[in-house]
């Protein structure tokens, strides 16, 4: 049984190709798209920096690159301690207008009652209420003045504005800040891929065109959803919107392949390719008879799911190509 089986396969590889399983190709001109490799960059929808309402010293610093907050999380302390010492001659004039106010109540109700007896007069009883209302007055206003202290040192906390991902924090504790200046910065909102492609391109630029994106798990595909009308350094800028976007590093550059454009080219399947003596051939079947024709093949092109090849010459629409179904 073993030497029939092994003899079958040895006719079989002696056979002629014409004798194998052939299909035929008639050429026609398909179209493809040519695409531009360009380089985008990982980024937030989002940056937000998180700002000093106060100026002092960073006392506290709870938070560091790369890690996750929600909006109105603590990033961090500043204290002033000029505002400790206000509150504290806020408070003292408080003790002092809060003895001056006792006092003059304590006249006001001796003035009421020696105007009862008819020794004083109305007059004095006047001015003794006057200087009651003055004092109780000037307490309302430190009081206040108390208040806006207290906000200010309230404001010494360092919230973040919107929930996401720590991307920078350029000052250290124990650094002296200023007001407006940035503690941290958030990216959140989601991430994008952001383009600047020449603008040579821009006409060929449509929102909601399939992108290709090469990742390290492989091709994929994003779409486009925003060109931007303003050309900076002759550059325009579109963002890509990608699922399940890669985003451990921010700013990252990913590279991108751009739609430019559709053109008619002759392809045919990979498989009717043979090359002998670095030349490339393919079977043409012309009046009944079958001729190797020299080709001079480009770059492959998936059409449809199949592997085509371009044939940059050597084929015309209306040629019948001899491919093997092997």
């Amino acid at each position: 049984m073993k030497p029939l089986i092994l003899t079958l396969a040895l006719v079989a590889l002696l056979l002629p190709p014409a004798a194998r399983a052939e299909a035929p190709f008639p050429v026609v001109p398909v179209a493809v798209t040519d695409w531009k490799a360009v380089y985008g960059r990982v980024e937030a929808k989002d940056r937000i920096p998180a700002r000093a309402r106060l100026g002092g010293t960073l006392v506290d610093l709870t938070v560091a690159e790369g890690e996750t907050v929600t909006a109105g999380q603590p990033l961090g302390r500043i204290v002033d301690e000029k505002l400790v010492f206000q509150l504290g001659a806020i408070d003292a004039q408080l003790q002092a207008l809060g003895s001056q106010l006792a006092n003059a109540q304590a006249e006001l109700a001796r003035g009421e009652e020696l105007l009862a007896r008819g020794v004083s007069t109305a007059q004095r009883l006047d001015a003794l209420r006057t200087q009651v209302d003055v004092l109780t007055n000037q307490i309302a206003a430190q009081q206040a003045e108390r208040q806006v202290v207290e906000q200010q040192a309230a404001e010494g906390t360092v919230l973040a504005p919107i929930a996401g991902r720590v991307l920078e924090v350029p000052v250290a504790k124990g650094a002296v800040v200023m007001p407006g200046e940035v503690v941290a910065t958030l990216g959140g909102g989601g991430f994008f891929l952001r383009l600047a492609v020449p603008e040579r391109h821009a006409a060929t630029l449509r929102e909601g065109d399939a992108i290709g994106i090469e990742t390290a798990a492989g091709l994929t595909q994003g779409r486009l959803v925003k060109v931007y009308p303003l050309i900076e350094n002759g550059r325009v800028v579109a963002d890509v919107e990608v699922e399940a976007l890669d985003a451990a590093f921010v700013d990252a550059r990913v590279l991108v392949r751009l739609p430019m454009g559709q053109r008619q080219v002759i392809a045919v399947p990979a498989g009717a390719l043979h090359t002998r003596a670095g030349l490339d051939f393919v079977v043409v079947e012309a009046g009944g008879a079958r001729l190797d024709r020299a080709v001079v093949p480009g770059s492959h092109h998936l059409i449809e799911g199949a592997d085509m090849v371009e044939i940059v010459t050597g084929l015309v629409a209306g040629d019948v190509v001899i491919t093997d179904e092997r």
